[in-house]
């Protein structure tokens, strides 16, 4: 399956994998990769680098929204053969060597297998690596506060409750937001269209998941690029208003 690769604005893309995305931002000959798909989207990755005139060696680093295995999947792979430095909040680090895992249960999905997209999504899950032992060997906590010296220059958000350590990039000079799973605009399981927060049995605390769109709602933006469903135009702020409403 070929990934489907967006242009949304100057140097920045966003690129739909088998039910994930991941952001792709350019500068010259240099790229900063925002997350990595299931391992079974390796070869869409690499695909979608070369789409935009980039490669694996071009990669300055990766960073990571949250280390499930659907944003984490290919990281370490990318790190390994190729020495790209894989970043992370401060307390997504541990998450992504395994030491610990927050993500839903086999037995939650079971549980939730009755509501509409649950079954489905969780084959395909399973057949692309969402259970696969994928952890990084040495992940990196941001260098330092602020916006990061990387291609797009994104500004890193900490924006826990889907887990604890989950983070947005902010690129205030393009008014782009990616939101990872803070904040989605579709998703297999949910019938819902348009800015939502993910269903429930995703989220490692609830509460801090609602908390967290007030803070992405006082961030300037008028694209947000999430990580499930397609691009929505429009204010950052609106975004994550309509989302904590339908939460309600």
């Amino acid at each position: 399956m070929r990934a489907d690769v967006h242009q949304v604005a100057d140097g920045t893309y966003l690129v739909h994998g088998s039910n994930t995305n991941w952001v792709i931002l350019t500068e010259g000959d240099a790229v900063t990769l925002v997350d990595t798909g299931y391992p079974g989207d390796r070869e869409q990755v690499l695909a979608s680098l070369a789409e935009v005139g980039g490669s694996p060696e071009a990669v300055a680093a990766v960073l990571i929204t949250h280390a499930h295995n659907d944003h984490l999947g290919n990281a370490e792979y990318l790190r390994a053969a190729y020495g790209t430095p894989v970043h992370l909040h401060e307390a997504e680090v541990p998450h992504a060597r395994r030491a610990f895992l927050h993500q839903v249960s086999i037995g939650t999905v079971l549980k939730n297998g009755w509501r509409p997209g649950v079954l489905p999504w969780a084959v395909h899950a399973l057949r692309s690596g969402g259970t696969a032992d994928v952890p990084v060997a040495a992940p990196q906590a941001f260098p330092a506060a602020g916006a990061l010296d990387l291609p797009g220059r994104p500004v890193p958000v900490h924006t826990p409750g889907h887990t604890d350590g989950h983070c947005a990039y902010h690129l205030p000079g393009t008014g782009v937001l990616i939101s990872g799973d803070a904040l989605v605009s579709g998703h297999p399981t949910s019938r819902v269209e348009g800015p939502q927060l993910l269903p429930d049995m995703f989220h490692h605390e609830r509460p801090r998941a609602l908390a967290s769109l007030d803070v992405l709602a006082e961030l300037e933006g008028e694209l947000l690029l999430p990580g499930h469903g397609p691009v929505h135009r429009g204010p950052v702020r609106d975004a994550a208003l309509r989302a904590r409403e339908r939460a309600l």
